[in-house]
């Protein structure tokens, strides 16, 4: 696969980029180098490789599903432009 100008603009204009002219070029050869070496990994034969999260094997801690109030209520209002006991006072915005 291969990247060309009108392609590098497509993207730059999607990523919200300001690519110059003449940087055009140059980002052409960038994005097919990139793309050369994911095309050089699919070639890698991972058949028999386990997926892993991380290079130490280890298992995530995990704790019971408790729902809680963070035990902090006042603090997290304190700063809210309108509060009403516990909870955030917002407009209405659904009729």
């Amino acid at each position: 696969m291969s990247v060309d100008d009108k392609t590098v603009r497509r993207i730059a204009h999607l990523a919200r980029i300001a690519v110059a002219e003449d940087e055009v070029a140059h980002l052409r050869g960038e994005l097919n180098a990139m793309l050369a070496f994911v095309e050089q990994l699919s070639e890698v034969d991972v058949s028999g490789v386990e997926p892993m999260t991380s290079v130490t094997p280890m298992r995530m801690k995990s704790r019971d599903d408790v729902i809680t109030d963070g035990e902090i209520p006042d603090d997290i209002v304190r700063n809210a432009p309108a509060r009403e006991d516990h909870f955030f006072v917002v407009p209405k915005v659904v009729e």
